[in-house]
């Protein structure tokens, strides 16, 4: 595809020990319908050969920018050095071990220009660790507002996509706090943006088996401190989100 760099989207993914899966992530999106589009790796402290697979993959193709972190300080800071770094007018974000289908750019890109959004996001299924789809997926809302968004946590990083000339990079830029990624996106609809949702499954969230029940008490703690301590919602308030949080969660495993 001919490349317009006023439409360049700008691919961000942390990379901390991902050799095993790195190779495949790349090859999505060098496999993309929309080929305008940049790939800034940031190494976090990596003790793996993950760094060594994507300098091969940084010579093969000059739209691939590895930035090397010698010390490890966490998937938020390693986003925001990328967004730093980003030179596209679209900024997306990818974790290093999930997979986008081919026409996730092209797709995504079109319904943020006919929406007129800052911030787009879609559906997605999951896959075990090995990569193999599982026929779960999760519906995502047209829209999504703030006062919405806190009792169901439906918008997955490796979906997003946000246009730079309606939202500025200090908005997108990730708190250091656990969940840090949902924490930002409340932080941008607080602040007055609608996200809108594709309801198209663009994105593969791999999933390990064997880490289900050990998260599923991480993730009531982190819920719980962004409503008390980020948010710093009234204690009815994050009960009531709470629960809704928790009957959903509950659905898009079953």
């Amino acid at each position: 595809m001919e490349r317009n760099e006023d439409r360049l989207v700008s691919v961000i993914i942390p990379v901390f020990n991902a050799g095993k899966f790195i190779d495949e992530t790349i090859g999505t999106v060098r496999s993309q319908t929309y080929g305008c589009w940049e790939l800034i790796l940031v190494d976090d402290g990596s003790t793996d050969d993950g760094r060594e697979k994507i300098q091969k993959w940084c010579l093969e193709d000059e739209r691939i920018r590895l930035i090397v972190k010698e010390k490890n300080e966490g998937a938020a800071r390693a986003r925001n050095t990328g967004v730093d770094h980003a030179k596209g007018r679209y900024i997306a974000f990818l974790d290093a071990d999930d997979i986008w289908r081919p026409e996730k750019l092209e797709k995504e890109l079109e319904f943020m220009e006919e929406k007129g959004a800052a911030f787009g996001f879609t559906a997605y299924e999951f896959a075990d660790e090995e990569g193999y789809e599982t026929d779960q997926w999760v519906a995502v809302p047209e829209t999504l507002t703030y006062k919405e968004a806190l009792s169901r946590t439906v918008i997955f990083t490796s979906t997003v996509m946000f246009d730079m000339t309606k939202i500025s990079k200090d908005m997108i830029k990730m708190p250091d706090v656990p969940s840090e990624d949902t924490a930002t996106w409340w932080k941008i609809l607080r602040s007055g943006y609608t996200a809108y949702g594709l309801d198209k499954e663009y994105v593969v969230y791999r999933r390990p088996e064997g880490s289900l029940s050990s998260n599923k008490f991480k993730a009531i703690q982190r819920i719980w401190n962004l409503y008390r301590n980020v948010e710093k919602l009234p204690l009815h308030t994050s009960i009531w989100n709470f629960i809704g949080w928790a009957v959903r969660a509950v659905l898009r495993r079953i």
